[in-house]
Protein backbone atom coordinates (compact mmCIF):
# COMPACT_ATOMS: atom_id res chain seq x y z
CA UNK A 1 0.00 0.00 0.00
CA UNK A 2 1.06 3.96 -1.14
CA UNK A 3 -0.43 6.32 1.07
CA UNK A 4 0.32 10.21 1.01
CA UNK A 5 -1.05 13.74 2.02
CA UNK A 6 -3.43 14.68 5.23
CA UNK A 7 -6.74 15.10 5.73
CA UNK A 8 -10.50 13.31 6.01
CA UNK A 9 -12.39 11.48 4.23
CA UNK A 10 -9.05 9.08 3.01
CA UNK A 11 -9.45 8.51 -0.55
CA UNK A 12 -9.11 4.84 -1.00
CA UNK A 13 -8.07 3.92 -4.80
CA UNK A 14 -8.88 0.46 -6.05
CA UNK A 15 -7.97 -0.76 -9.47
CA UNK A 16 -9.55 -2.61 -12.23
CA UNK A 17 -8.99 -5.96 -13.09
CA UNK A 18 -5.61 -7.56 -12.78
CA UNK A 19 -4.41 -4.03 -12.53
CA UNK A 20 -1.92 -2.51 -9.83
CA UNK A 21 -1.82 0.52 -8.24
CA UNK A 22 0.38 2.15 -11.05
CA UNK A 23 -3.18 2.54 -12.61
CA UNK A 24 -3.39 5.85 -10.34
CA UNK A 25 0.12 7.63 -11.24
CA UNK A 26 -1.82 9.83 -13.54
CA UNK A 27 -3.90 11.41 -10.09
CA UNK A 28 -1.99 9.73 -7.07
CA UNK A 29 -0.05 12.92 -6.17
CA UNK A 30 -2.58 15.52 -7.16
CA UNK A 31 -5.40 13.85 -4.74
CA UNK A 32 -2.81 13.74 -2.19
CA UNK A 33 -2.03 17.30 -2.71
CA UNK A 34 -5.62 17.61 -0.92
CA UNK A 35 -6.43 14.98 0.86
CA UNK A 36 -5.05 11.41 2.43
CA UNK A 37 -4.60 9.03 -0.32
CA UNK A 38 -3.87 5.54 -0.47
CA UNK A 39 -3.95 2.72 -3.30
CA UNK A 40 -2.75 -0.42 -3.02
CA UNK A 41 -1.87 -4.15 -4.96
CA UNK A 42 -4.31 -6.81 -4.83
CA UNK A 43 -3.13 -10.29 -4.20
CA UNK A 44 -1.19 -11.38 -7.48
CA UNK A 45 -0.76 -8.06 -8.66
CA UNK A 46 2.32 -5.47 -8.79
CA UNK A 47 4.36 -6.21 -4.80
CA UNK A 48 1.76 -8.34 -3.02
CA UNK A 49 1.87 -12.06 -2.52
CA UNK A 50 0.28 -14.51 -4.92
CA UNK A 51 -2.93 -15.63 -4.47
CA UNK A 52 -4.63 -18.33 -4.06
CA UNK A 53 -8.01 -21.14 -3.85
CA UNK A 54 -10.56 -19.40 -6.07
CA UNK A 55 -11.30 -16.12 -4.49
CA UNK A 56 -15.16 -14.90 -3.81
CA UNK A 57 -16.30 -11.04 -2.93
CA UNK A 58 -15.85 -11.63 0.56
CA UNK A 59 -11.87 -13.33 0.21
CA UNK A 60 -11.16 -9.72 -1.48
CA UNK A 61 -13.36 -7.43 0.92
CA UNK A 62 -11.67 -8.86 3.69
CA UNK A 63 -8.46 -8.50 2.23
CA UNK A 64 -8.72 -4.87 2.14
CA UNK A 65 -10.14 -4.42 5.66
CA UNK A 66 -6.86 -6.18 7.51
CA UNK A 67 -4.69 -4.10 5.30
CA UNK A 68 -6.86 -0.71 5.88
CA UNK A 69 -7.02 -2.04 9.81
CA UNK A 70 -3.08 -3.12 10.17
CA UNK A 71 -2.40 0.22 8.18
CA UNK A 72 -4.64 2.20 10.91
CA UNK A 73 -6.15 3.83 8.12
CA UNK A 74 -9.61 4.73 10.04
CA UNK A 75 -12.86 5.72 8.79
CA UNK A 76 -14.38 7.73 6.82
CA UNK A 77 -13.20 6.97 3.20
CA UNK A 78 -13.80 8.15 0.05
CA UNK A 79 -13.96 5.23 -2.15
CA UNK A 80 -12.90 5.21 -5.69
CA UNK A 81 -13.00 2.12 -8.04
CA UNK A 82 -12.08 1.85 -11.69
CA UNK A 83 -13.43 -0.31 -13.90
CA UNK A 84 -14.11 -4.56 -12.10
CA UNK A 85 -12.40 -2.96 -8.89
CA UNK A 86 -16.10 -0.83 -8.56
CA UNK A 87 -17.28 -4.16 -7.70
CA UNK A 88 -14.81 -3.76 -4.40
CA UNK A 89 -15.88 -0.56 -3.31
CA UNK A 90 -19.50 -0.50 -4.09
CA UNK A 91 -19.58 -4.14 -1.87
CA UNK A 92 -16.85 -2.34 0.72
CA UNK A 93 -20.07 0.34 0.68
CA UNK A 94 -22.43 -1.96 1.02
CA UNK A 95 -20.68 -3.57 4.52
CA UNK A 96 -19.72 -0.64 5.65
CA UNK A 97 -22.45 2.18 4.32
CA UNK A 98 -21.78 4.16 7.78
CA UNK A 99 -17.97 4.39 7.16
CA UNK A 100 -18.62 5.91 3.21
CA UNK A 101 -18.82 9.81 2.86
CA UNK A 102 -18.23 9.18 -1.05
CA UNK A 103 -18.34 6.70 -4.05
CA UNK A 104 -16.59 7.28 -7.22
CA UNK A 105 -17.41 4.03 -9.63
CA UNK A 106 -15.26 5.05 -13.05
CA UNK A 107 -16.77 2.81 -15.58
CA UNK A 108 -17.73 0.05 -14.05
CA UNK A 109 -19.88 -1.90 -15.83
CA UNK A 110 -23.14 -3.84 -15.47
CA UNK A 111 -21.83 -7.74 -13.98
CA UNK A 112 -20.98 -10.10 -16.55
CA UNK A 113 -24.00 -11.74 -18.26
CA UNK A 114 -23.24 -14.24 -20.99
CA UNK A 115 -19.95 -14.83 -22.16
CA UNK A 116 -18.42 -16.70 -25.09
CA UNK A 117 -17.32 -20.48 -24.15
CA UNK A 118 -13.22 -18.97 -25.20
CA UNK A 119 -13.90 -15.82 -22.90
CA UNK A 120 -15.71 -17.87 -19.82
CA UNK A 121 -12.06 -20.15 -19.98
CA UNK A 122 -9.92 -17.15 -19.62
CA UNK A 123 -12.33 -15.92 -16.21
CA UNK A 124 -11.98 -19.05 -14.89
CA UNK A 125 -9.95 -19.12 -11.15
CA UNK A 126 -7.69 -21.52 -12.21
CA UNK A 127 -7.06 -19.87 -15.87
CA UNK A 128 -3.56 -19.15 -16.50
CA UNK A 129 -4.25 -15.02 -17.01
CA UNK A 130 -6.33 -15.08 -14.34
CA UNK A 131 -3.14 -14.07 -11.66
CA UNK A 132 -6.36 -12.62 -9.12
CA UNK A 133 -7.83 -16.26 -9.20
CA UNK A 134 -10.85 -14.58 -9.23
CA UNK A 135 -14.02 -15.88 -9.41
CA UNK A 136 -15.22 -12.90 -12.23
CA UNK A 137 -18.89 -13.56 -12.45
CA UNK A 138 -19.45 -14.37 -8.89
CA UNK A 139 -18.06 -11.31 -7.49
CA UNK A 140 -19.69 -9.15 -10.05
CA UNK A 141 -22.77 -10.70 -9.45
CA UNK A 142 -22.65 -10.94 -5.55
CA UNK A 143 -22.43 -6.74 -5.87
CA UNK A 144 -24.65 -5.71 -9.01
CA UNK A 145 -27.75 -8.32 -7.96
CA UNK A 146 -28.16 -6.67 -4.43
CA UNK A 147 -27.68 -3.10 -5.10
CA UNK A 148 -30.00 -0.60 -2.69
CA UNK A 149 -29.96 2.27 -1.44
CA UNK A 150 -27.11 2.77 0.93
CA UNK A 151 -27.31 6.26 2.61
CA UNK A 152 -27.11 10.28 1.19
CA UNK A 153 -23.68 10.37 0.22
CA UNK A 154 -22.18 12.01 -2.97
CA UNK A 155 -21.35 9.12 -5.58
CA UNK A 156 -20.74 9.67 -9.42
CA UNK A 157 -20.32 7.50 -12.28
CA UNK A 158 -18.65 7.91 -15.18
CA UNK A 159 -19.85 5.88 -18.04
CA UNK A 160 -18.25 5.55 -21.64
CA UNK A 161 -20.23 5.98 -24.78
CA UNK A 162 -18.92 3.73 -27.35
CA UNK A 163 -21.42 5.18 -30.15
CA UNK A 164 -24.19 4.10 -32.17
CA UNK A 165 -21.68 2.28 -34.34
CA UNK A 166 -20.68 -0.63 -31.72
CA UNK A 167 -21.50 -3.91 -31.98
CA UNK A 168 -24.83 -5.20 -30.68
CA UNK A 169 -24.34 -6.01 -26.93
CA UNK A 170 -23.13 -4.60 -23.58
CA UNK A 171 -20.96 -1.45 -25.37
CA UNK A 172 -23.98 -0.33 -27.34
CA UNK A 173 -26.02 -0.18 -23.74
CA UNK A 174 -22.84 0.63 -21.78
CA UNK A 175 -24.33 4.06 -20.37
CA UNK A 176 -28.01 2.90 -19.83
CA UNK A 177 -26.70 -0.31 -17.83
CA UNK A 178 -24.00 1.98 -15.64
CA UNK A 179 -27.40 3.46 -14.64
CA UNK A 180 -27.78 1.06 -12.54
CA UNK A 181 -25.50 1.72 -10.42
CA UNK A 182 -27.39 5.18 -9.33
CA UNK A 183 -29.68 3.59 -6.89
CA UNK A 184 -27.01 3.57 -4.19
CA UNK A 185 -27.48 6.61 -3.13
CA UNK A 186 -30.30 9.50 -4.16
CA UNK A 187 -27.45 11.71 -4.18
CA UNK A 188 -25.60 10.34 -7.59
CA UNK A 189 -24.87 12.10 -11.13
CA UNK A 190 -23.53 10.16 -14.14
CA UNK A 191 -21.30 11.62 -16.30
CA UNK A 192 -20.45 10.38 -19.89
CA UNK A 193 -17.67 10.17 -21.81
CA UNK A 194 -16.37 9.07 -25.10
CA UNK A 195 -12.95 8.40 -25.00
CA UNK A 196 -12.46 4.71 -23.90
CA UNK A 197 -12.57 2.31 -20.84
CA UNK A 198 -9.77 3.51 -19.57
CA UNK A 199 -10.73 6.62 -17.83
CA UNK A 200 -7.63 7.84 -15.39
CA UNK A 201 -5.62 7.73 -18.43
CA UNK A 202 -8.11 9.12 -21.00
CA UNK A 203 -9.59 11.51 -19.00
CA UNK A 204 -7.10 12.31 -16.44
CA UNK A 205 -8.39 15.46 -15.51
CA UNK A 206 -11.97 14.95 -15.46
CA UNK A 207 -11.60 11.98 -13.87
CA UNK A 208 -9.29 14.15 -11.24
CA UNK A 209 -12.17 17.00 -10.85
CA UNK A 210 -14.69 14.30 -10.19
CA UNK A 211 -13.15 12.90 -7.35
CA UNK A 212 -12.20 15.97 -6.05
CA UNK A 213 -15.73 17.38 -5.96
CA UNK A 214 -17.08 14.48 -4.26
CA UNK A 215 -14.43 14.93 -1.66
CA UNK A 216 -15.52 18.34 -1.14
CA UNK A 217 -18.66 17.76 -0.94
CA UNK A 218 -18.51 14.43 1.56
CA UNK A 219 -16.33 16.77 4.07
Amino acid sequence: MQCAGTGRPTILLEAGDNSDSGQWSPIFTSLAEQSRTCAYDRAGLGRSDSATGCRQLDDLLDDTEALLQAARIDPPYLLVGSSGGGYLMAGLAARHPEQVNGLVLLETPKAITILPPEVRAEIQCDAPGNVEHRDYRAVEHAVWDRRTSLGGFPMRIMSNDYGQNSPPGDEKTNVEDQRGWLVLSPNSKQIVVTSGHDVVWNETELTLKLILDVHEEAR
